[in-house]
């Protein structure tokens, strides 16, 4: 039996959601491809229909998770006008803090795993990383370009590690307290108008 191009994008997506839960829940060592079959609900063979290995499941999920992140970093910025920053820090040293680590934010989650990773792994990564940078760096004001993209980077190595320290705390009063110090942290750094 054949099936049409769009179960075919269905399937493809319902495993690359499981993925990316799995991967983001468990890391890449310990997720096999018959669990992630297992929670697209499909089998290990159709995972071998759309993606070679585990590792390319694995930048498939790192890339569509680095892509959510910079398309809610435009719909912040979109969204919100000139407290942009606030917004999204605010959703971020929260929401991210707080969620179930299969639904949190690929960068903290996965960069573990790609500094690990092989050269394909990072370079995935690196390009949408670089995207991530590039749109911070747009909504930012002040200073040249090479600030702002500086300015970025930092706002980025801040939301990573902030939610990975925050959340690698068993004490709630010292996960809110790391939170909120690294949310200041980002819109300070936000604020800035390095030359």
């Amino acid at each position: 039996m054949r099936y049409s191009s769009e179960h075919k994008e269905r399937t493809r997506l319902r495993i690359l959601d499981a993925a990316g839960r799995g991967f983001r829940k468990e890391g890449f060592s310990l997720t096999g491809i018959d669990g992630l079959a297992r929670d697209a609900g499909v089998t290990s063979g159709a995972f071998y229909g759309h993606f070679r290995s585990k590792a390319e499941a694995f930048r498939a999920a790192l890339s569509n998770g680095l892509e959510d992140l910079r398309r809610g970093i435009e719909q912040c910025q979109a969204q919100a006008g000139d407290a942009w920053v606030e917004a999204l820090a605010n959703f971020y040293f929260t929401e991210r803090v707080t969620c179930d680590l299969a639904d949190g934010c690929a960068l903290p989650s996965l960069s573990g795993d790609v500094a690990r990773g092989d050269v394909k792994t990072k370079a995935a990564f690196e390009k949408e990383f670089l995207s991530i940078v590039a749109t911070l760096a747009k909504g930012l004001r002040g200073g040249n370009a090479e600030g702002r993209e500086a300015r970025a980077i930092v706002m980025m190595a801040l939301f990573a590690g902030g939610v990975t320290v925050a959340r690698s705390v068993r004490d709630k009063a010292l996960r809110d307290r790391i939170s909120r110090v690294l949310r200041d942290a980002v819109l300070a750094c936000a604020r800035e108008q390095r030359e």
